[in-house]
């Protein structure tokens, strides 16, 4: 014998209370929005793996830095071609005050000049690589508050349900399980999707973290290369 409408999870919804009604709905918008994010984070991740993984290529077969800085302006997905890019341009604005210093009569060069570079070199280094950090983390928090929340919002719904469930018990002076148990099972359906929206968003939060992570040693590896070339070249014009 089938199960009638009722009995299924979208009968169970349907006939429930108002206030489990409205925990219902909140917990499919989180759901939406989250997966939305998901998504979205998805798309974001791949599109940034592949391009640092093809300017990579074309770091290391470039012969200029300058060709390479052209080449690379499409790769805007890419947090090391930004990084690069930044650098690169802090390194230009630092040459051409080396140049000015040496038209002006005053060359300024020597180890304290370098260093004063280089320190700005790597100053624009860092805060690129923080932008592109928090660029792949945008979204994630909203991923994280649904994971922990979710869970006691569908919990505020089922016991908000057996609450009504017990007064209408109480009104019908009757305490049979036939009388019980729909009460109940409405009731429960707030938890059971307040748990179906939390653990997709715990599970992708947790490998969408592990693979900025992975990107963040990437970006952390490249910047501490591009400066050794950065100090090479700047000790070369000194």
């Amino acid at each position: 014998m089938g199960l009638n409408f009722r009995d299924s999870a979208l009968g169970l919804a349907l006939t429930a209370g108002p206030v489990v009604k409205f925990v219902l709905l909140l917990l499919v918008l989180f759901s939406v929005i989250s997966w939305a994010i998901i998504f979205y984070k998805w798309r974001v991740l791949r599109r940034a793996q592949r391009e640092s993984r093809l300017f990579e290529i074309m770091f290391r077969e470039a012969k200029r830095p300058d060709q390479l800085f052209i080449s690379s302006a499409h790769l805007r997905d890419s947090p090391l071609a930004q990084i690069f890019r930044e650098g690169y341009t802090e390194l230009v604005r630092v040459r051409k005050a080396w140049a000015q210093a040496e038209g002006g009569g005053n060359p300024g060069h020597g180890h304290g000049s370098e260093a004063t570079s280089l320190t700005n070199v790597a100053r624009a280094i860092q805060h690129q690589s923080a932008v592109e950090v928090a660029r792949l983390e945008r979204h994630l928090t909203f991923l994280a508050t649904t994971g922990s929340a979710t869970p006691f919002i569908g919990l505020f719904g089922t016991v908000w349900g057996i609450m009504d469930s017990f007064r209408g018990i109480g009104a019908a002076g009757s305490a049979s399980l036939a009388v019980v148990a729909p009460g109940i099972s409405e009731a429960l359906i707030a938890t059971a999707v307040g748990l179906a929206v939390a653990i997709p968003a715990v599970i992708f939060y947790n490998y969408y973290v592990g693979r900025i992570k992975a990107l963040a040693s990437q970006m952390e590896g490249f910047g501490a290369e591009f400066l050794n070339l950065v100090e090479r070249s700047l000790v070369s014009k000194g």
